[in-house]
């Protein structure tokens, strides 16, 4: 029995003890019904995270292929000024949403995917090649993002999902079977001294009659002996 040391068997503690269980068993129901909820959320996320991750492998080898087209095409040289040419970054912007009470980041961004005459560069001396290649590294950027977003919110689900799990346990192995245990020897003491006092209310009832019953018996002996001496004068 694994008592809560430095409890005192009392009837105010037994009762704080009671209300202790309740908290701790609502809680409990509580943190349960969060980590089924985390789970299925971490499960969506999860195949999310799967389908962006291999959306954005699969940008990233197009992105690839179309920028060694262009570079074949227009060389290295045309290529790295082309690059150079980038006038206006993507502005990202970082939010959070709320998921079964986890904070997760909410990314945004702006001017990523460009028309051709915003990328800075000349329309006229370039090839289609080149605008294939930026806008698929565009999109790669994007994905990337997207990724950042999904995998970032996976993470923290997984924090939480361990911090909930972590005290659903705490609760259901330790917590609340130690104010059971608690409870039960506090109530067994208190049934124990119940029983003490009433075998000494019976002793002192006992004695409280055997001195009632001698002080009788005097008064009757010392009557029938007052009798005596009158019957002899």
């Amino acid at each position: 029995m694994a008592v809560i040391r430095g409890t005192k068997p009392t009837r105010a503690v037994l009762i704080a003890l009671k209300r202790r269980m309740k908290v701790a068993q609502t809680g409990h129901s509580l943190l349960k019904m969060k980590r089924d909820g985390l789970m299925i959320e971490f499960f969506e996320v999860l195949n999310k995270a799967k389908t962006v991750r291999k959306e954005l492998v699969e940008s990233l080898l197009k992105a690839e292929q179309r920028l060694h087209m262009a570079m074949a095409i227009e060389g290295t040289v045309a290529i790295n000024s082309v690059a150079y040419s980038l006038q206006k970054e993507p502005a990202i912007q970082l939010e959070s949403r709320n998921i079964m009470g986890v904070v997760v980041p909410k990314i945004t961004a702006d001017a990523v995917q460009k028309k051709m005459y915003e990328r800075g560069y000349g329309i006229i001396g370039t090839s289609s090649a080149i605008d294939e290649a930026a806008e698929s590294y565009e999109t790669l950027v994007d994905k990337i993002i997207l990724a950042a977003e999904v995998e970032t919110a996976l993470i923290r689900l997984v924090e939480d999902i361990d911090s909930t799990k972590r005290r659903v346990n705490a609760l259901e192995f330790k917590v609340i079977p130690d104010i059971k245990d608690t409870i039960k020897f506090i109530g067994m003491a208190l049934e124990e001294m119940e029983r003490d006092n009433v075998v000494k209310l019976k002793m002192l009832k006992g004695k409280s009659q055997r001195r009632v019953a001698e002080e009788e018996a005097k008064k009757e002996a010392a009557k029938a002996a007052e009798a005596a001496a009158r019957a002899s004068a």
